[in-house]
């Protein structure tokens, strides 16, 4: 994916921050559009400002990676041309001491040369690709630092749908699982709501006969 610049034939500009390929070919093709520039980041022209901010990567938005997020239990090997990527999960959230001494690893004060990760890590993505200050800026998050979890879902939105459409009623009032089917309490809240709309007119008609 990369970003873009359409220009209208009226003149008008509009960037679009991340497009894939099929995205592209097809907006090219819509009538109001007169011209399509694409802006992609040389591969090899590093950004200082993304993780793991060192000048031995020369990763940018557009070429990223490629990257090993642990699990826990999972074990790799620990080198010198990896060891900036690992070495604050290392020290920060793995509780060790890292050091090296000519092209050897130290952990704990011991040789190494592969590590045992204690907990898993996620890699967390901002929805604005090109303008998010996620995971490509500060790195990995351990399992430990994650609080909370979805349950569940009330709403949920489709932006390019019509009419009724808008709106994904399938997943409206469901539950989140991290596997297997939704369940869905959509008529059961229907029923409530109805049942609440009938109390509260019963209600008021009452109050106005006292």
């Amino acid at each position: 994916m990369t970003s873009l610049m359409a220009s209208m034939p009226a003149g008008n500009k509009i960037i679009i921050p991340a497009a894939s390929e099929a995205a592209v070919k097809t907006f090219k093709n819509h009538p109001s559009v007169a011209r399509i520039t694409r802006f992609i980041e040389p591969e090899g022209k590093a950004d200082i400002g993304l993780f793991p901010q060192d000048p031995s990567y020369d990763w940018n938005r557009d070429f990223f990676g490629p990257l090993y997020i642990p699990e826990e239990g999972k074990t790799i090997e620990i080198n010198l041309k990896n060891l900036p990527v690992y070495k604050r999960l290392l020290t920060e959230y793995e509780g060790n001491t890292v050091s090296t001494k000519g092209n050897q690893i130290y952990i704990n004060g011991k040789l190494a040369k592969s590590y045992t990760f204690k907990q898993n890590y996620y890699w967390m993505m901002g929805d604005n690709r090109h303008n998010s200050i996620d995971a490509r800026a500060w790195g990995f998050v351990p399992f430990n630092h994650v609080v909370g979890k979805p349950v569940f879902i009330w709403m949920s939105w489709n932006t390019n749908g019509k009419g009724f459409n808008k709106i994904r009623w399938d997943r409206v009032f469901t539950t989140v699982h991290a596997d297997g089917e939704r369940t869905s309490y959509f008529i059961p809240f229907l029923f409530l709501l109805a049942g609440w709309i009938g109390y509260s007119k019963w209600r008021k008609k009452k109050n106005a006969t006292v």
